[in-house]
């Protein structure tokens, strides 16, 4: 373990109140079954890095049988790993009492995908042919697809998770995440698809955001502190370190999981700059900043997804990030 490992942790460990006697314990719901999209928080458990600063997180798996969404608000978890800040802004529009403290993507994973060889290599191309879009899609960002670029609502053909249609059609194209999708194509097509990651086109949301209750950050912001920091030095350990511990939490939590699935999921995640590029280069994984966020929202009211009347700025903090929290580690982890 080198230096720069020993002082990182010692300064997580300051921030833990001396007069503690034991970890304080936290619950943080994430929004799926566990995958490499969850690396970082599974790597600093595995690593200590929570515990160093004084907080045992328990990581509860969201799914398709689970809600941990509706959790939050009422105490049941702490932390909760939002989707998009779309979902932010509808909480304030609610009246939900949760704030985002950090987003550890900084861009949203959604992809558009088409067949290699069949002259959609271009976004625009992707207006002369039907695409399979979800309903949660159609609602956001191909609202935004529609206004900004002029796609049109003929286009959708309802996409039900299933890659079948797509496989069969070599003029239709597919959503999908960036980390997901494209390795099924790999796997069950034998062939690699052209890719379209919507955040390159300007769909500038931040994604895999931390919300916790704002109760929370106003009573205790240590506990809060030490959850983002502890996450972004987990982040920085599981995507340029020894991640292993974290990968057979991962599989102990999901059996499913294989590890060509993850080990594909991990270089998208890197190859794309989907945790560690723009702002988190400098400030440090689960950067945001005020003029990203105004950003998105108005390319959102403008797309008539979100209401212009909404308070977005009470939707995050920016007092737990852009702190440069694992700049170091990474330097360390990254020199050779």
């Amino acid at each position: 373990m080198g230096l720069s490992r020993n002082l990182g942790l010692a300064t997580l460990a300051v921030m833990a109140s001396t007069s503690a006697h034991a970890l304080e314990k936290v619950t943080f719901g994430t929004n799926w079954v566990a995958q490499a999209e969850h690396g970082g928080y599974y790597q600093a458990v595995a690593d200590g890095t929570y515990e160093a600063c004084g907080i045992e997180v328990e990581i509860k798996p969201g799914g398709p049988q689970a809600n941990n969404r509706i959790l939050l608000p009422v105490g049941k978890i702490d932390f909760l790993m939002g989707g998009n800040m779309l979902q932010a802004f509808s909480a304030i529009e609610q009246g939900i009492p949760t704030t985002v403290v950090a987003a550890h993507f900084q861009k949203e994973p959604q992809i558009l995908m088409t067949h290699p060889d069949q002259g959609l290599d271009t976004w625009e191309s992707l207006k002369d042919i039907n695409l399979l879009i979800g309903k949660g899609g159609l609602n956001s960002f191909y609202q935004w697809m529609k206004s900004e670029f002029g796609f049109k609502d003929e286009q959708v053909r309802p996409y039900t998770y299933n890659s079948a249609p797509f496989l069969a059609d070599k003029k239709l194209g597919q959503q999908g995440y960036i980390t997901s999708e494209p390795y099924a194509i790999e796997t069950e097509g034998g062939f690699e698809p052209n890719i379209f990651l919507i955040a390159d086109y300007g769909y500038d949301t931040y994604s895999t955001t931390v919300e916790t209750r704002t109760e929370l950050v106003e009573t205790k912001p240590e506990v809060v502190k030490c959850f983002v920091d502890g996450s972004a030095i987990g982040w920085v350990n599981f995507l340029y370190g020894d991640n292993s511990k974290a990968l057979e939490m991962i599989k102990k939590d999901n059996p499913g999981m294989t590890d060509g699935q993850l080990a594909f999921s991990i270089d998208k995640l890197k190859s794309y700059g989907i945790v560690d590029s723009g702002d988190a280069l400098t400030m440090g994984i689960g950067a945001m900043t005020d003029e990203r966020n105004k950003s998105f929202f108005e390319k959102m009211v403008a797309a008539g997804v979100v209401n212009g009347d909404v308070d977005y700025t009470k939707s995050y903090t920016l007092e737990f990030v852009n702190n440069g929290v694992g700049l170091d580690r990474k330097k360390e982890l990254t020199a050779n």
